[in-house]
């Protein structure tokens, strides 16, 4: 987090799931004052603007296990290129979704730039299903699957190469809502993962500690943050796209954020599943700023 200069990117995406509203996600966190919020700490910040994002879907239908294939991939490659550039320019990308699907495209754009990154998936879903597994079709619920190299041909070669990531240098924190084939893969690929029972038994102090000395043990050249804000318990971030109640409580989230800024190990972050259209008076979009304060150093005294 010594990066004092910060690359915004807006991903107005809606195309890896049904579910519509996510889109103006990136709107509601830059009308709940990011910008303003990183500046007041020292940040030199400059908005990107949005990728830009297909609205006529011309989707082979025959495809009905990935929806929106060919769409999720041009936006996925467009923002790789994009997350590339702002890192060639040595700012901190800090992406703004969107739906989770654009981890594809935000993963593609740091891999090569690092020679063993790590990953937290702060998330109430694994995010690790296939077109094999998926019950939905939805390919939100597969980009950390696609970033390990698992899944349809041209989602895993975004960017033309694959693996993104190794399944050991990811780390799930608040998982609560894990599909059949996913838990299998967790089990087969021996990924980390802090369900809400370890949170609840240890503590988030404690799970923080273990994430950190994890990447620490595996010589990690830099660690990205994906944060869904579904991983929060939906009583304090009710616009989210699939809400999962008993998640991880807004104190121990700050909480969270903060030892991330204390262990100077993050490298670039993603903010998303803010759905407006779900949400009360801006409310998870407010969370949302109010958490990345906490992750660029924001402290009460």
């Amino acid at each position: 987090m010594n990066n004092k200069q910060i690359s915004i990117i807006g991903v107005p995406m809606d195309l890896g799931q049904n579910r519509r509203g996510v889109d103006m996600g990136p709107s509601a966190i830059r009308y709940a004052g990011v910008v303003e919020r990183l500046e007041a700490l020292g940040y030199d910040v400059t908005d990107e603007g949005d990728i830009i994002i297909p609205k006529d879907l011309t989707t082979d239908k025959e495809m009905t296990h990935l929806r929106n294939l060919e769409e999720v991939i041009g936006a996925s490659t467009n923002l790789g290129n994009k997350v590339h550039d702002v890192m060639e320019n040595g700012k901190f990308p800090l992406v703004l979704g969107g739906d989770h699907s654009i981890a594809i495209g935000t993963l593609s754009g740091l891999a090569d730039r690092y020679q063993n990154l790590g990953v937290i998936w702060y998330d109430a879903h694994a995010d690790l299903n296939t077109a094999d597994t998926s019950p939905s079709g939805n390919i939100h619920g597969m980009p950390l699957a696609v970033s390990i190299g698992l899944g349809h041909e041209k989602l895993v070669n975004i960017r033309d190469f694959a693996p993104k990531i190794k399944p050991e240098n990811v780390v799930i924190i608040g998982a609560r809502s894990v599909d059949p084939g996913e838990r299998e893969l967790i089990k087969e690929k021996g990924i980390k993962v802090f369900t809400m029972h370890e949170i609840d038994k240890l503590g988030m102090t404690t799970v923080m500690e273990l994430t950190m000395n994890y990447f620490k043990e595996r010589r990690v050249d830099g660690v990205h943050l994906s944060l869904d804000l579904d991983g929060i318990d939906p009583l304090y971030t009710p616009g989210v796209g699939t809400p999962v109640p008993g998640g991880i409580n807004y104190r121990e989230s700050h909480l969270a954020m903060e030892m991330l800024y204390s262990s100077n190990m993050i490298t670039s972050a993603e903010f998303v599943e803010v759905n407006p259209i779900l949400d009360e008076k801006n409310k998870t979009a407010d969370v949302a700023v109010a958490l990345m304060g906490s992750l660029f150093g924001e402290k009460l005294l």
